[in-house]
This record gives C-alpha cells, sequence and structure tokens, in this order.
C-alpha cells in the first residue's frame, strides 16, 4: 500500500508538470500551435456533426450567376441595371431588406459622359433638338445616377471593405464610408477592444450618400488555416465605430436602432473586459472581447435559397419566394472568385456567410464562446490530472479503456454544449493534456515500475524456471516477495528406502545418482510452471500459485506428480546400466490456502510456503506407502483438477490433524482413460459404499472379484484385512468409516 501511494503521489507530480504547461497555453502564456489547430479541427467536426440542414426561408441570395452574366453580359454591369434590380426587388417583390456583398467603389465608366460633355462644350451651335438628343444621352450613360435614384428611401445596405493594411503604392482610402455607427467619444469610456481598420475601399460616394448606409464585409481574423469561423460584427477606423454588413442588415430587419454591450459584470464596463454580447433591440448577439461572432452554419453551401439575378428582372420567380425577405445580393459565378473555405465546406460561397450570419442574428441562433468556459477548461484540465494519475495505476487494458472514455467523453460534451446550449466547448486542450499524460505516465511505468518488476524477476529467478522468469517481466500482475495467503497447490516427493540405497553407493555414486534423479524431476516441475521450494536430500517440495497467480495450479500439479512417475520409470534402464538400484518415489499433493513469501530471518531468506494445506500435502506423501501407491492427493486438489481420472483410496485422519479428509490416486486424464478403466473404478466406488454401509459379505464380494483383475493392487487387500477386522470387532455405533493414521 506505501508503494502504491508512492507511485501515486509521483504521478500527481507529473501530472502537475504536464498540467501547468496546458493551462499556460490556455491563458495565453505559451502558444501551442498543434493543439491550437486540432482544436479548429474539433471545432469544424463538432460544426459538421450538428448541422441542422435545413433551409432557411427568411433569407434569399439573389445570385450573380452564370446564367445572368450571360444574359446581360460580363461584370461589372451598368449601374442602371443595378437600380432596375433594385426598383423591381422592392417594387414588385415586396422585399424587407436588401443587402449588397458587393462594393461599388467608382464612378461607372465615365468615359461616355465626358465624350458628351466635351461635345456641348465645344459645340456651342448645336440646335434645340440636337442637345435634346444630348440631354437624353447623358441620362442614359449616366448610369450611376439611375443607380442612387433606386436606392433614396430604400432599406438598402451596400457593401464596403476594410482592410488592415496599406500596400506600397497603393491608395489607402478610396469612395467612401456611411456615417460610423458610434462616434469615438460616445464609446470612449468603455474601452472596447475592437479590431482597428488602416484604411478602407468604400462606396462611390452618391451612392452612399443616397442611402447612407452601409456595412463592411471584409474579414480579419480568418484563422491561420484560411477558415471561416468567426468575423467581426464591429470594427472602428480612426476611433469612429462601423458595422458590418450581416448586422446592419440584421439590425434593419429588425427595425431597431437600440444597440446595447452587455457584460457578465457591469462593472467591468469601463475595462471593456467579460464583454458577453450586444444586445439588438431584443436579440442577444454572443461576441467575443474583440466583438467577433461565430458563424452558425446551417448547412453546406446552398443551404440557402438562390434566385438568378435576371430572373428576377424578367419576373420568373414566385413572389412567396421574396415576399418580406431579407435579400443579399451576391455572386456564385466562378471567374469572380467569391469562394470562402469553411468548417463545411472549402468552396463556399462568401455571400452565403452573411446570411448564415443574418439567419443567426434574426432567430437568436447565434452560438457563444463565453469567457467562463476558460475557467471550465481549467477545471477539466485538473480533473483529468487526477483521474489519469488513478487510471496509470492499474492495468495497461483499463488504462486504454479509461482513456478512451475521456477522449470521447470530452468530445461529447463539446457537441453536447454546441448543439443543446450553442456554446463553443473547447476540448483540443483537455484531449491533448489527456494524451500527452497518459503517455508520460506509462514511460514512467516502464522505466520505473518495470525495473521494480525486472528486481522481483531476477530474486524469483532462484526459485523458478526461466519461462515463469519470462511471464513475471512480462505480467501486469501484483508480484511482491511480502507474505499474502493464497489459494495454491504444494507437491512433495521422497525416494523409497533412501537410506538402504545410500548405504549400498560410495558418496561419488550417491551424487551422480541424486544429480541424475532430480534432473528430471525439475525438469517436470518447470515444464509445468511449478516453483522449486526446496531440495531436502533425496525429497523435493515445489508449489504452483506464486509468485505469479496460477488459475489452474491444481491441474499443473497433478501432471507434474503423474509426469515425475514417468520420468522416473523411463530412468531405470539408465540405472541399471550403471549396477544402481531401481528407484521408486512417493508424491503426495494438495490444495488450499497457504501464506506464501519471503521468509526466514536476517541471515537467510526463503521464498515458502508454510500452513495446514502444506502440512497435510508432506502427510499425503508419507501416506503413498501404506496405500502401495505411488501420488496421493487430496480431494480439495481432486475437485480442482477435475479433468484427471482418480481411484479413491479412504478417508483419514492424519497425524496431527483432526479433522478427516478424502484422499485419492490420480490415473491419467479422464480422456485418456479406456472405458474398462472407468468401469473398474465405478466397480470399486460402490464397493466402497458397500464397505461405509458396513455390508460386510456384499464388500467382500466386490472387492474380491475387483482383486482378481488386479492381484497386486494393495488397497483392496486393505479393505478386506479391515472387513475381517470388523467382522470380528464391529465398529461403534457412531463409526463413519474414517482411518485414523497415527504415524507420519
Amino acid at each position: 500500500m506505501r508503494i502504491k501511494l508512492k507511485g501515486f503521489i509521483v504521478r500527481l507530480g507529473i501530472a502537475a508538470v504536464v498540467t501547468t504547461f496546458f493551462a499556460m497555453h490556455l491563458y495565453g502564456q505559451l502558444e501551442l500551435g498543434f493543439v491550437s489547430q486540432v482544436e479548429r479541427n474539433l471545432y469544424d467536426a463538432r460544426m459538421r456533426l450538428t448541422l441542422p440542414n435545413a433551409k432557411p426561408d427568411d433569407v434569399v441570395i439573389v445570385d450573380i450567376d452564370e446564367k445572368s452574366i450571360a444574359a446581360l453580359g460580363h461584370w461589372a454591369w451598368p449601374r442602371d441595371i443595378m437600380a432596375r434590380g433594385v426598383d423591381r426587388l422592392f417594387d414588385d417583390y415586396g422585399i424587407r431588406v436588401l443587402g449588397f456583398d458587393i462594393v461599388f467603389a467608382e464612378a461607372w465608366d465615365p468615359s461616355a459622359l465626358e465624350m458628351l460633355e466635351q461635345i456641348e462644350t465645344e459645340w456651342p451651335s448645336l440646335t434645340p433638338e440636337q442637345r435634346e438628343i444630348l440631354t437624353a444621352q447623358k441620362t442614359k450613360w449616366d448610369t450611376d445616377t439611375t443607380f442612387a435614384e433606386s436606392l433614396i428611401g430604400r432599406n438598402v445596405v451596400l457593401g464596403y471593405v476594410f482592410k488592415d493594411y496599406v500596400a506600397e503604392n497603393d491608395v489607402a482610402t478610396t469612395g467612401k464610408l456611411p456615417p460610423p455607427l458610434f462616434l469615438k467619444e460616445q464609446l470612449s469610456q468603455l474601452s472596447l477592444q475592437i479590431i482597428p481598420a488602416e484604411c478602407f475601399v468604400g462606396s462611390f460616394a452618391m451612392h452612399m450618400d443616397a442611402v447612407g448606409v452601409g456595412g463592411f464585409f471584409s474579414n480579419p481574423t480568418v484563422d491561420d488555416d484560411g477558415i471561416f469561423r468567426r468575423v467581426p460584427l464591429l470594427q472602428s477606423y480612426q476611433g469612429d465605430i462601423y458595422s458590418s454588413l450581416a448586422f446592419e442588415v440584421a439590425k434593419r430587419a429588425l427595425g431597431t436602432s437600440s444597440i446595447q454591450f452587455v457584460f457578465a459584470d457591469p462593472t467591468a464596463e469601463l475595462t471593456g473586459l467579460n464583454l458577453e454580447g450586444i444586445k439588438l433591440g431584443d436579440q442577444l448577439i454572443p461576441v467575443d472581447e474583440q466583438l467577433n461572432a461565430l458563424v452558425p452554419y446551417q448547412g453546406r453551401a446552398g443551404s440557402f435559397e438562390y434566385v438568378s439575378f435576371i430572373d428576377v428582372l424578367n419576373q420568373e420567380v414566385d413572389i412567396e419566394t421574396l415576399f418580406d425577405k431579407v435579400v443579399l445580393i451576391g455572386t456564385s459565378a466562378p471567374g469572380l472568385l467569391d469562394l470562402r473555405a469553411t468548417p463545411v465546406g472549402s468552396r463556399f460561397i462568401g455571400v452565403e456567410v452573411h446570411a448564415n450570419l443574418v439567419h443567426g442574428i434574426l432567430n437568436g441562433g447565434m452560438k457563444q464562446s463565453p469567457q467562463f468556459m476558460q475557467g471550465v477548461e481549467l477545471l477539466s484540465l485538473l480533473l483529468i490530472a487526477v483521474v489519469i494519475s488513478l487510471l496509470t495505476l492499474m492495468s495497461a487494458a483499463v488504462g486504454i479503456l479509461g482513456l478512451i472514455g475521456i477522449v470521447v467523453g470530452v468530445f461529447y460534451l463539446g457537441v453536447y454544449g454546441w448543439s443543446v446550449h450553442h456554446i463553443d466547448v473547447p476540448v483540443a486542450t483537455s484531449i491533448a493534456q489527456a494524451l500527452a499524460l497518459f503517455l508520460l505516465q506509462f514511460a514512467y511505468s516502464f522505466a520505473v515500475e518495470a525495473r521494480k518488476k525486472r528486481h522481483l524477476s531476477k530474486v524469483f529467478g532462484q526459485y523458478i524456471p526461466e519461462e515463469l522468469v519470462a511471464d513475471l517481466d512480462k505480467s501486469e500482475q501484483e508480484v511482491s516477495l511480502e507474505g499474502e495467503n493464497r489459494e495454491m497447490s504444494v507437491l512433495f516427493s521422497d525416494v523409497r528406502s533412501f537410506t538402504t540405497i545410500s548405504e549400498g553407493l560410495d558418496p561419488v555414486e550417491l551424487t551422480q545418482l541424486m544429480n541424475d534423479f532430480l534432473t528430471p524431476i525439475t525438469k517436470v516441475i518447470h515444464e509445468n510452471r511449478g516453483t522449486i521450494d526446496k531440495y531436502m536430500g533425496d525429497a523435493v517440495m515445489a508449489f504452483w500459485g506464486a509468485p505469479l497467480k496460477d488459475d489452474k495450479h491444481a491441474y499443473n500439479s497433478v501432471a507434474a506428480g503423474l509426469q515425475m512417475i514417468t520420468a522416473l520409470e523411463e530412468l531405470q534402464p539408465h540405472f541399471q546400466s550403471k549396477g544402481w538400484p531401481e528407484i521408486k518415489v512417493g508424491v503426495g499433493a494438495n490444495t488450499g490456502p497457504m501464506n506464501v513469501g519471503n521468509m526466514g530471518s536476517e541471515f537467510r531468506m526463503a521464498y515458502t510456503v508454510l500452513g495446514d494445506t502444506v502440512n497435510l500435502g508432506s502427510r499425503l506423501e508419507g501416506l503413498t506407502k501404506q496405500y502401495g501407491v505411488q501420488f496421493i492427493v487430496s480431494e480439495m486438489t481432486a475437485l480442482a483438477a477435475p479433468e484427471f481420472l482418480y481411484r479413491s483410496l479412504d478417508e483419514v485422519k492424519v497425524k496431527g490433524k483432526n479433522e478427516p479428509v478424502k484422499i485419492l490416486e490420480p490415473i491419467c486424464l479422464v480422456a485418456d482413460a479406456s472405458e474398462a478403466l472407468k468401469q473398474q473404478l465405478l466397480a470399486w466406488e460402490q464397493a466402497l459404499a458397500l464397505y461405509r454401509a458396513q455390508k460386510w459379505q456384499e464388500a467382500i464380494a466386490a472387492i474380491v472379484a475387483l482383486q482378481a483383475e488386479d492381484p497386486e493392487r494393495m488397497v483392496y487387500s486393505i479393505y478386506l484385512d479391515r472387513i475381517a477386522h470388523f467382522e470380528a470387532e464391529p465398529p461403534a455405533a457412531e463409526w463413519d468409516g474414517v482411518y485414523t493414521h497415527t504415524s507420519k
């Protein structure tokens, strides 16, 4: 427990360092470009996953498309064509508001007017008829005046462009700006962090004077990857505040002039911090501190109704399509290059970006990225740090599943916040922190805890086979030298009549015999994943289930015992060739709870097992001589290893134990047993049942029949002798068939 606590503290230290690193990125003190890009990509993924994909019907785009250009000539058209379009939209279709995603920065080709004025000046002798014709021509070619006249008294918003730099040899400003939304004196106390513009391309003065309303459609906040995710609703020029095209169109569509800046903390107005949004009439538009709004895309390109400009002029559009609608005039013609990269498509028509904004403002569907999310992110980083530290204390599989759960859960929260509450929940920093922390924590595990495991492997290598040492290195089990109680199996093996054998051999021969005997015995134990506890002269003690847990410890111990007997039989020809006596062994195995660990004194330690289960295993080995068998196991072992076939021997009380135990002789795997052997063992069980029921004569008949088939089987003689004794001296009334052994 102390080691785990120490490891957890170290992991918390690693987590603290990693969390600090990402928190610095979160608060802008350290820029992690890859995290920012991942955040943008995940933002786009959330956007695509939650698209409404419904076609809004409140905003319509009048498209200067290829069809219109083919009918009216190449762009730009004479302004009288635009005037006809404006007249048609307001007079015949009854639209509510018209916004131009086009800038009319200059007068339309003035050369014709200049020529007519020159004729009028240089030809003073023109007749009245000629002057009338000249005046008509001047009117015809003065399309800017025609366009300006069409704008007067109409709910129209002209477009213009702000620029954040002045190119070399470029004119700083052209055209005219509309009156500002706010003069710099009006907002001087708010200290808003509005993006400033250096110069502009405004509307032709005649047009702007006619309508007096405009909005910029440039975007200085395009992300580094070139994708339109947010746009400024307001910008400043020389301190005055101007509105964007979408903001101004929405404002006029709502029919309001009420504009308020909303702060999370009203006392923060003087600093301009904690700005939450702009209230336009009753609609709150969430913005960031620079007055940028997230574009609430409704779907992929083409989500809004498009009608061709030429169809409007020819009145080929149903009136219901345009009546009382907000209309934006833009272009989808490929040659005019009004294409944008957006989260929902890489070739998105620019005017549709404004349509999404206008629709979002009018319907309260704007997304928000509130400043309190920074605190939520920090809390998320701290929580993830603790959870990852706990997960890496567990197995690799649990850790990986936990990490996947964290990543999926964080991303789901982002999607949930976006789709249900219209909140942009940043997730990349938390996900990146979880991945980085997970990798570092497991690197720590491999670098430090793997070293501890290799140390244990080196220690256990004194007791267990190389195969188990390799498994120990790979294993994720908790392995410790400290004592613990486990369900295990233990085996004892002893050479019969070893004293007599040793007396007949000189020391050199005895040593060689023992080496030749113990080598295959040890090999069998190792092959069956056993741990050698100790060699005790001619005896061997081994156990299964430690240091690595073994769910098949009973099976492996029985298999080892049977194979030891077989290996010894295969050694007999070798012993005979050297003139050595034949060797027989007794093997006993028991299964149950026992204490295992490094035990001993300050001078010498040994990794061993202790307990009643171990003592009984030793007693079972001693009973093999009394029953004339080579291998005895307890009923606990037999029940835990049902793959083998057993012969019941007795139910006994061994020396030093009051509780009776059933003992059995393992024979072979059930799958390898013949039908005759199975029938023989069944008959023997029936004979034992008769014996325990004190049906002596019937028991004698059954045992004698079995003995005739296998006369060398000592256990038959043992029971015949017992029956003879009980016939002469009947057992007590409480006799339960248990035999008590008084010696080891």
